[in-house]
């Protein structure tokens, strides 16, 4: 199976190159960011309490992420040719229940690509997308700068804990959809 992570700080791009990337590959693109926005429309207890959360550019907790996260595995392991996932893992805690969940299904990740885009960039990005998203956590740049920064301290460990595993991989994550695409598929490729 072909399991890869998007990694990316917000408003790198990792949905818009999931989708691409999923047509590509015929992979699931499991987004938390939208199964937990989902969760909280419906207005869940779960919704509810990553609502919190969120609205203060904090991590939703793990338990409630990876429960979410072993359901759609259970719902579409054999109907795809892998998973792409977007927005998870974010800590080295969440990798390693991701990597045994993985375990558990007889399969693992291939590999992580990391979308590589420059503060500067990703307050640009994301302000614009706030005008036309809905999404409240786009509209402040002080919630966008310390979602940036929850991001530089608690997700970049990941990139080290599959690095270690030689399964990281960096991508320019600034330019055109096209070239950040072509260049996603080239890194995809050298996984063998």
């Amino acid at each position: 199976m072909l399991n890869i992570i998007l990694f990316g700080p917000p408003g790198s791009g990792k949905g818009t190159q999931a989708a691409i990337l999923k047509e590509k590959y015929g992979l699931e693109h499991i987004s938390t960011g939208d199964l937990l926005r989902e969760e909280r429309t419906q207005k869940t207890p779960l919704g509810l309490e990553a609502q919190r959360f969120m609205e203060q550019g904090l991590l939703v907790p793990d338990a409630v992420v990876i429960g979410m996260i072993g359901n759609k595995l259970d719902e579409k392991l054999a109907q795809v040719n892998g998973f792409i996932f977007d927005g998870f893992p974010r800590t080295v805690a969440q990798a390693q229940a991701l990597d045994q969940l993985l375990a558990d299904k007889h399969t693992a990740i291939k590999g992580v690509l990391a979308l590589q885009v420059s503060e500067d960039e990703l307050l640009k990005r994301l302000l614009q997308r706030g005008l036309t998203s809905g999404r409240e956590d786009d509209r402040d740049a002080e919630v966008i700068r310390k979602r940036i920064s929850v991001y530089n301290n608690s997700t970049i460990p990941v990139l080290d804990h599959y690095g270690a595993m030689g399964k990281s991989l960096c991508v320019n994550g600034e330019g055109s959809i096209e070239d950040i695409s072509s260049a996603l598929s080239h890194a995809i490729n050298s996984l063998g």
